[in-house]
């Protein structure tokens, strides 16, 4: 039997060979400057202090050429300084806690699933199928109209669910910020598929007496994602509005959407999606500065709405019977794929090193000029991000995007222990997944985070942070009577 090849790829040698050329790269203008200062330090001292000296005497200066390019100078620097972006601070957030009246354990979903449908079995059996293979876990929480057998979904209990998830959330927020109401000077609350009139919006400038001229907005239909369109919107206001505080509410609100058919395209979202909310304060005041928790960088939104398929991918509307749901189509992780696909493609070049970029592009002139069946070479994110922020859509979804960006099981965990624990919040799993990592105790100053959602439509959203202090273990949170469970094993298949 022929001897066994070594695997290269995992070999010492090998990774030290991929350091020192990341390295390389990387600080390829650091490495050529510094033997060109040494040569113009070294040619200096040989010159001596009196040639140095004639050197500066024959140098004629005139009064107008030095006048002229100080204000070249100042100019540019004042051009520069004005166009400048704003910085934009995260100051902190706050996560809704559901009440554990609310919890729905695997048991207690099953039967009212035998209840609610105990004319179609085999929509029972379906559902089963799914939870045991959904990565929930037995805590998470249904809003109190959906544990009535049958649910019931009226405008009352819709509204009573907002006031209950989007307040507690706003007054966490008062409480760990000292902001006062008066100080919001835009309000922006995203919320897919509840939009009543009044707007979510205005009810939360009533409950808290807010001011008469705040902009506030209400952002509905737009999925998962639209907590990252949001956190663009208001950047986009806080450059324009100076000295400003924003507040993002993102949530969705399950009682009105509690699908009670029988069509499997529309049950699977009343086996994954659970109570949850966020809010959370932007700045661009200076002073915010320091006590602020993240700076964002950049935010990249991609929209394959143009294409039919990936329009009608997951989409509100009527089953045989009338009754209204939402639909997710079995193509659904692939047109996601190629929808990160454009997301990273623009991300790419703002956050990868130059190493990562290089390699990238010999091997697509490679692939353009000498063999298009060579292997596509996707960058190494982890370059570029310590913490990844991965919408909790599904136990599929996390699987896909961990093999596709090729990342380990911790870079994945806040995602997985969110869905476990809260099951999928919408829009505003990105901020409990942020909440576990810094309840971990792993956020240190300088630390970058990519958040990336998916959203209907289909959308694809990525936000980068990076963080502006060394983050303590908060003591009060979403995670603070679990946490120390954490991580826990997910089996593949749970038996129910």
């Amino acid at each position: 039997m022929p001897p066994i090849l070594p695997d290269f790829s995992s070999s010492v040698r090998l990774k030290y060979v991929k350091l020192g050329y990341q390295y390389l790269v990387n600080h390829i203008l650091t490495l050529t400057l510094i033997p060109i200062m040494i040569a113009v330090s070294v040619e200096v001292l040989r010159l001596g202090p009196e040639e140095i000296i004639n050197l500066w005497n024959s140098l004629h200066f005139d009064l107008i050429q030095i006048l002229c390019s100080a204000f070249l100078i100042i100019f540019i620097a004042t051009v520069y300084f004005m166009s400048k972006p704003r910085t934009i601070y995260l100051v902190d957030y706050a996560c809704f806690k559901p009440p554990v009246t609310c919890r729905v354990p695997f048991a207690t979903f099953m039967e009212h699933s035998r209840l609610i449908l105990k004319n179609n079995p085999k929509s029972v059996e379906f559902q089963m199928r799914i939870l045991e293979r959904s990565g929930l876990g037995e805590e998470t929480c249904l809003p109190p109209a959906i544990h009535y057998i049958p649910p019931k979904p009226t405008m009352e209990a819709a509204r009573g669910e907002a006031e209950l998830v989007i307040f507690s959330a706003m007054d966490s927020l008062f409480k760990k910020t000292g902001l006062k109401p008066k100080d919001i000077d835009i309000l922006i609350v995203n919320c897919s598929l509840f939009s009543p009139t009044p707007s979510l919006s205005a009810m939360v400038i009533n409950k808290y007496k807010l001011r008469s001229n705040i902009k506030s907005f209400n952002l509905s239909g737009m999925g998962c994602s639209a907590g990252l369109i949001s956190i663009d919107l208001a950047r986009d206001l806080l450059q324009v509005h100076p000295n400003s505080n924003a507040v993002v509410v993102s949530t969705e609100i399950i009682t009105p959407n509690y699908y009670q058919g029988n069509e499997r395209a529309m049950l699977l979202p009343n086996c994954l999606f659970r109570m949850g909310g966020a809010a959370i304060l932007l700045s661009n005041r200076r002073n915010e500065k320091r006590r602020a928790k993240y700076r964002l960088v950049h935010v990249v939104r991609t929209h394959k709405g143009a294409d039919d398929k990936a329009y009608r991918c997951v989409f509100e509307e009527e089953d045989k019977e009338g009754k209204v749901g939402i639909s997710l189509q079995k193509d659904l992780m692939a047109i996601a794929g190629e929808a990160l696909k454009s997301n990273i493609t623009t991300m790419g070049p703002l956050v990868l090193p130059a190493s990562e970029q290089l390699l990238f592009l010999v091997t697509l002139i490679g692939r353009k000029i000498f063999n298009p069946k060579w292997k596509p070479y996707i960058p190494d994110f982890k370059q570029a991000f310590e913490h990844f922020c991965i919408h909790a859509g599904g136990r599929a979804v996390i699987d896909e995007l961990q093999k596709n960006l090729q990342l380990s099981a911790e870079h994945v965990e806040a995602s997985r222990m969110t869905l476990h624990r809260f099951g999928n919040t919408s829009s505003s799993s990105l901020w409990y997944e942020l909440n576990y990592i810094e309840s971990k105790g792993r956020m240190k100053k300088g630390d970058r985070v990519w958040q990336i959602a998916f959203g209907s439509g289909f959308k694809c959203n990525s936000a980068v942070w990076k963080c502006n202090r060394s983050i303590k273990t908060p003591v009060d949170g979403a995670w603070d009577d679990c946490i120390d469970r954490y991580p826990v094993h997910i089996p593949e298949i749970v038996k129910l």
